[in-house]
């Protein structure tokens, strides 16, 4: 189905009802108000119900009952299910057929009572005043019409005789109305099938859903009434068939196995084994299928059909199929009243769809909306004496009790006494009537009962696509309890409870199939509910479905899977598995049927031999029997987690934030109070061999005191500074493991192998990043959290022939790794530009890239070679030549030089070029700038000022004869012209001159500018990329933590960059005094000149005009500037500020305030 013009009407309804009830809500709760006059008992009604709820819940509430009505009336008027359109047009009409009829007098006297007639009748000839007869008529008629299908589907259509009707929408006629949208919207394509109202709803909530998300991110959980927005997700029809025919399909066919319904089942798996264990049916009307979290119906629906077939096969008359599907089959729990409404509406509009006199039969579909019941006091006990106590058994009162938080708990709950059939038969049989308060708490002991009956074990099938929420980012504190105490082995996210709900509800032998999220395949906070599965359930089959398995949620976060099964032991079972997990959305449901995506013919039982019982079913059989009779990986290393500081903004620093000389290089040198910095690793992004080497941490002996009693309490530190083995934790890419050199402290999103044989080192190493190791990763962690206890399992063999050469493909490919780290400036052990290198040194600029490119594809294309072989190796020694191939592709070789792995594989040859060549220019002007502030120099290597408070007279004595000296006084001036004379441009020009000589001079700026200009603006300078893109790209480089700060008038007119590392209390004097000052003077004199330009007998019309302009440009800035200095840059070069790089960026750079650029994000919560 077509969604995306559902998607669009359903989200505008929803904001044009809540602002047409709001707005009507206003007019009936003004103090003189027509309705406080005309339905005084409704208007009372409707305060009662604010006061209780909140006049937002109400509004919500109204809004939705009028979007489900015109959606319910209007998908039965195109199927001619209403005798006379309601909400539709006759065709070629404009106006509802049934106020179309009203007009020329025909009204319906049976839906139509004789009072509401003559009403009509008077404003339609004119005898009753009114503003708009016709609209107020119609609305009549609606109400009437809603009134008249209350008797066939009170459920959906409660008769109107409150506020709802009060607070009816007055514009229904107009082509602007909600109604004229609805029909737009539902065509008669759409209303073919009534999943149509399932679409409508999850679009109509989903802007609901987005504002709870939105609540998640501050940490707002998700309180019962916003439960369903959060959950709801509405199931494509492919999978639904799925779950459905390979449960009460399966069923059906293992009673009838001559049936020939298998035909028609597309989605079928046929049972790689006879089943001789399985529920005996004699009729269809003992069929029992339960949908505890139904949702808008979609499951039910898709059982309806099923059944439809499996009666008619059976001969039963069509005239009575659907009243007995609906009375035997089917049953639906819901905690939300709306998608409750629309589940017994989908029931029932399929019932008619094959029984043209249904709605006469009186038949209400078997779908209970959880309601909470309280009980006050006494209330209960007063209720028992009244109808006699020992009917009530000490686990039928707590039962009766179990229901207050029914809307947060839903099918959760666990009804103490089951079977209560017989009880509700007793109690329904007693007659209170005469007793008000009795009759009351008669009313809600009932409701409780027939809730507990709902929710009993007793069914043959149950099938659903349960709620998804996390237990640590959505669950409100009452669910997480109540989860935590009674589904000990599913309390990580909700939909693993409602698992083993659905195992509670089936009968012995019968069939479970629901569609979750996949983790409980895998990781080891699902392990319980995972062991109970594999323990206590057959697989029959699963249809893997991965990632974008569902149309309205892209991206990699909702991975999920389709099981179906059987509740009986799996002796020797042999699932079949169906993996789509690398199709797209729309590729997934063809590739179901394509037998290579299937899996079949492993024991079900194998998976309980890995360790924490993944179900990795496409792994090869020569690894899964690794795992019993092999050796892993935790017997030739320790792998260990590492800190959590609990507080990482005091004790973690990018390392270019703090001085260099406080960093402590040497591993032997801890712990040293006066180099108190140690290198930290962090983890990082997907990078194998070398690198993400970003991090300090400080460890003196206080902070090592105070980290001992916080966060994770310094876990593993007999392994600080230890060489090691390194990957991140957490990655949606490719296992990648780094050598470590001594001398680093590693954290918990960097864990680390800590091989005993330091032998070893590299040939762990070369297992750790070869495809084999990769295959055991995506399958034992599902390829998203690579934890220790995963690595530890990994089944490592130790061959001597492969490990000399595998740990020479190791030191060769960490070399590699090594140099392209090293090569940008983020990096500790940065030198100097490689443009600058006398390897690739060419007499040009232009030569000189295309040398050191020419480079970088050879090492990439070496580094590829390598890992080819490292796989190569590997896949020989455990014989997958079958099952894996050693090619690596490009994207996947981690070197920065790379751009198929920098910029991803989604662009042309020629734009990864061009992107690569920008950036190494940008490179290329970031270490100009570095020496312009003498943070590095042409004429030595590595740093040169990186301390705090370090003047010129230090760089003076490193380096004496500088060919490019660094700036006097830390202040450069980006100003848009030459003003200065060390204006930066200017003196990037002086760089290039310097670095790459004055023969090729222009070219090489050219070369430079013409890279810069990616976007292919016109004019476009060296200048221009200052003042519009290098701050940017500078912050970026440094991960929102810059070294070089931007002092900012608040339009950009002035601009003024400094080095923090050099910077002191009067740095903000300087800027002002010599720079912010000096710069309007000579504004105020250029403009002085422009005016005498303006008003010269000699100038021409166009100068004048052009210098008129250029006068109240210049007028601008110079009050832009007037005010920066009097409420900014004056005030604070008066503070003499004083900073402390140790502190850090994000506690420095605000103590200079508005006077400097804004960071967006400098102030968010530490990664």
């Amino acid at each position: 189905m077509e969604t995306a013009k559902l998607k669009k009407f359903a989200q505008f309804a929803r904001r044009s009802l809540l602002e047409q009830v709001s707005a009507k809500l206003k007019l009936v709760l003004a103090e003189n108000s027509a309705a406080r006059r005309e339905r005084a008992e409704a208007v009372k009604k409707l305060e009662e119900v604010i006061k209780g709820h909140g006049k937002e819940q109400v509004i919500e509430r109204v809004a939705y009952i009028w979007f489900n009505r015109f959606c319910a009336l209007r998908f039965m008027d195109v199927n001619r299910y209403t005798r006379i359109g309601v909400v539709s047009p006759a065709e070629g009409q404009f106006q509802p057929e049934i106020l179309a009829e009203a007009k020329m007098g025909h009204i319906d006297e049976e839906m139509v009572h004789d009072k509401v007639r003559q009403q009509i009748f008077a404003l339609l000839d004119g005898k009753a005043p009114s503003r708009d007869p016709q609209g107020e008529a119609y609305r009549l008629l609606v109400v009437a019409a809603c009134n008249f299908w209350n008797k066939a589907m009170p459920f959906l259509f409660q008769r109107i005789d409150d506020y709802t009707e009060l607070l009816m929408p007055d514009d229904l006629l107009s082509g602007n109305s909600i109604l004229a949208y609805t029909r737009e919207a539902m065509t008669s394509e759409t209303c073919e099938d009534v999943e149509v109202i399932g679409w409508l709803y999850q679009f109509y909530i989903s802007e609901k859903k987005d504002e709870v998300f939105d609540g998640l991110k501050k940490n707002k959980k998700i309180t019962p009434e916003n439960i369903p927005a959060a959950t709801q997700l509405f199931t494509p029809h492919w999978i639904v068939r799925y779950l459905v025919e390979n449960s009460l399909g399966r069923l059906w066919l293992l009673n009838r196995p001559g049936s020939k319904l298998v035909e028609q089942m597309d989605y079928y798996i046929k049972p790689e084994q006879a089943e001789t264990d399985f529920l005996r049916i004699a009729k269809p009307e003992e069929i029992k299928i339960c949908d505890p979290a139904c949702g808008s119906g979609h499951m039910l629906t898709y059982a309806f059909d099923l059944l439809y077939a499996i009666y008619e096969e059976e001969g039963y008359e069509s005239a009575e199929i659907p009243e007995k599907i609906l009375t035997n089959n089917l049953y639906g729990i819901e905690i939300d009243e709306r998608a409750g409404e629309l589940a017994a509406f989908a029931l029932t509009m399929k019932a008619r769809s094959k029984q043209r006199r249904f709605f006469n039969k009186g038949v209400k579909p078997n779908i209970c909306v959880l309601e909470n019941v309280h009980f006050d006091g006494n209330e209960l006990k007063d209720y028992m004496d009244f109808v006699g106590r020992d009917l009530f058994t000490a686990p039928l009162q707590t039962t009766l009790r179990q229901f207050e938080e029914a809307d947060n708990f839903g099918s959760l709950i666990r009804p103490d006494v089951t079977g209560v059939d017989g009880m509700l038969r007793i109690l329904e049989s007693k007659n209170v009537s005469g007793q008000l308060f009795i009759s009351m708490t008669h009313q809600k002991v009932l409701q409780a009962l027939r809730q507990a009956d709902y929710l009993s074990p007793k069914y043959h099938v149950v099938i659903a696509n349960p709620p998804y929420m996390g237990r640590r980012n959505g669950m409100n504190s009452r669910l997480k309890d109540f989860i935590n105490s009674r589904y000990e082995h599913c309390k990580a996210d909700l939909y693993a409870a409602f698992l083993q709900r659905a195992f509670d509800l089936s009968l012995e032998f019968g069939y479970p199939a629901l569609v979750t999220m996949q983790s409980w395949m895998f990781l080891s906070s699902y392990k319980g509910i995972r062991q109970v599965i594999l323990g206590e359930f057959t697989i029959t089959s699963m249809a893997h479905l991965g990632a974008r398995a569902f149309p309205e949620i892209g991206g990699e976060v909702v991975q999920v899977a389709a099981t179906a099964m059987q509740k009986a032991p799996c002796g020797t079972s042999k699932p079949v598995f169906i993996r789509l997990t690398e199709y797209s959305t729309e590729e997934k449901e063809g590739q179901f049927h394509n037998a290579a995506n299937r899996f079949k013919g492993m024991e079900q039982n194998v998976f309980v031999g890995i360790p924490d019982s993944p179900v990795t079913y496409w792994l090869p059989s020569q690894i899964l029997s690794m795992f019993s009779e092999g050796t892993t990986l935790e017997h030739f290393s320790d792998q260990r987690q590492g800190l959590a500081t609990g507080d990482d903004g005091q004790f973690l620093r990018c390392w270019h934030e703090v001085g260099s000389g406080l960093i402590n290089w040497d591993p032997d040198g801890f712990p040293s109070d006066s180099m108190p910095w140690y290198q930290f690793l962090k983890g990082g992004s997907f990078r194998k061999w070398y690198g993400n080497n970003e991090h300090c941490i400080k460890f003196d002996s206080g902070s090592f005191d105070a980290l001992s009693k916080q966060g994770n309490a310094l876990p593993s530190r007999q392994y600080y500074l230890r060489e090691s083995l390194v990957w991140s934790d957490i990655t949606s890419a490719s296992f990648g493991a780094r050598y470590n050199t001594a001398g680093k402290v590693f954290a918990t999103g960097a864990l680390s192998a800590f091989p005993k044989n330091k032998a070893d080192t590299l040939y762990v190493l070369g297992y750790l990043n070869c495809a084999v190791h990769n295959l055991v990763m995506s399958a034992l962690s599902s390829g998203i959290h690579y934890s220790v206890g995963y690595v530890d399992k990994s089944p490592l063999l130790r061959k001597p022939s492969i490990i000399e050469p595998v740990a020479k493909i190791s030191k060769a490919a960490v070399d590699l790794g090594m140099e392209d780290w090293d090569s940008f400036e983020t990096s500790w052990d940065f030198i100097s530009t490689p443009l600058l290198n006398p390897d690739y040194r060419q007499p040009s600029l232009k030569a000189t890239y295309q040398k050191l490119r020419a480079h970088w594809r050879e090492i990439t294309l070496e580094m590829q070679r390598l890992e080819e072989e490292n796989n190569r190796i590997f896949i020989d020694a455990y014989g997958l030549q079958d099952e894996l191939t050693p090619e690596v592709p490009l994207n996947e070789i981690t070197l920065t030089c790379n751009p198929h792995y920098r910029y991803g594989n989604d662009k042309s040859e020629d734009e990864l070029e061009a992107l690569l060549l920008a950036d190494t220019m940008r490179e290329l002007v970031s270490y100009a700038v570095g020496c312009m502030f003498g943070r590095y120099a042409l004429d030595k290597p590595g740093l040169i000022l990186a301390n705090q408070g370090e003047t010129i007279e230090d760089y003076r004595k490193r380096v004496p004869e500088s060919s490019f000296p660094a700036d006097d006084d830390n202040v450069i001036p980006m100003l848009d012209g030459d003003w200065f004379t060390d204006d930066i441009a200017e003196r990037f020009r002086k760089f290039l001159r310097v670095a790459f000589g004055e023969e090729h001079y222009e070219a090489n700026l050219q070369f430079v500018e013409q890279a810069l200009n990616i976007k292919g603006k016109r004019n476009y300078s060296i200048r221009d990329y200052f003042l519009g893109e290098f701050y940017t790209d500078h912050v970026k480089r440094y991960k929102k933590r810059p070294i070089y700060w931007l002092f900012s008038s608040p339009k950009g007119s002035f601009n003024a960059l400094i080095y923090m590392h050099r910077y002191r209390p009067d740095t903000a004097s300087v800027v002002l005094n010599d720079y912010l000052r000096e710069f309007r003077t000579k504004l105020t004199s250029h403009k002085n000149h422009l005016e005498a330009v303006s008003i010269s007998a000699s100038s021409s019309q166009g100068e004048k005009t052009k210098a008129l302009k250029e006068i109240e440009k210049i007028t601008k800035m110079i009050a832009e500037m007037e005010e920066y200095e009097r409420e900014v840059l004056y005030p604070l070069a008066t503070e003499q500020v004083e900073i402390d790089l140790d502190d850090g960026v994000k506690v420095n750079y605000p103590k200079l305030g508005s006077a400097l650029k804004k960071i967006p994000g400098l102030d968010a919560k530490e990664d």
